[in-house]
């Protein structure tokens, strides 16, 4: 099979990590995977833990372009890997195989999701991904708009404040423009 992204190299079998099946290509270094093949291999090792990696190359690729699956040359879709990094897996749905930039690998171990590699590509992955992804956004507005102290005093309050059991009387309290005023 030649290379969906180089498109100069071949990709021929391998092994990642000497774990499980894989096609590597011989120019470019990105890897062919089948979910199949990891499934399998992640059934027949079930207490298998992957070392989360402290870091991951910064020359790490991410093919931004639409990508085509190497064996049936339909365009591929890109699911994001998690809600801290930009990168995105190339997944062929009519095969059921991600393919993964060099260095993706690493970077699927430094987020924590190399032992999920097959829930990525599903629904439920990609809604919690976004929402997470919001949540963080959300966050960072606030603390440019509150300050960082502010931000974090505020976050106090409002976690000390649901906790309550008359948190809704308390609510009314703090928004009521005068709390003592029969008008």
């Amino acid at each position: 099979m030649q290379c969906t992204q180089c498109k100069q190299g071949q990709l021929v079998p391998s092994f990642l990590d000497d774990l499980f099946r894989a096609h590597t290509c011989d120019h470019c270094g990105g890897n062919w995977i089948l979910i199949e093949d990891f499934v399998s291999w992640k059934e027949r090792n079930k207490s298998f833990e992957f070392k989360k990696e402290s870091s991951f190359s910064e020359d790490t690729g991410d093919t931004k372009k639409a990508l085509f699956c190497p064996v049936t040359g339909s365009i591929m879709r890109k699911f994001k890997i998690s809600a801290t990094t930009d990168h995105r897996v190339d997944y062929s749905a009519q095969v059921g195989g991600i393919w993964l930039d060099k260095g993706e690998w690493a970077l699927l171990k430094t987020e924590g999701v190399a032992g999920v590699l097959n829930n990525v590509v599903t629904q439920q992955w990609q809604n919690k991904v976004r929402e997470e992804s919001a949540a963080s956004h959300f966050a960072d507005i606030y603390a440019s708009k509150f300050g960082d102290e502010t931000y974090k005093e505020i976050k106090a309050l409002r976690e000390w404040l649901n906790a309550q059991p008359n948190k809704a009387d308390l609510r009314a309290y703090l928004l009521a423009e005068d709390p003592y005023s029969a008008n």
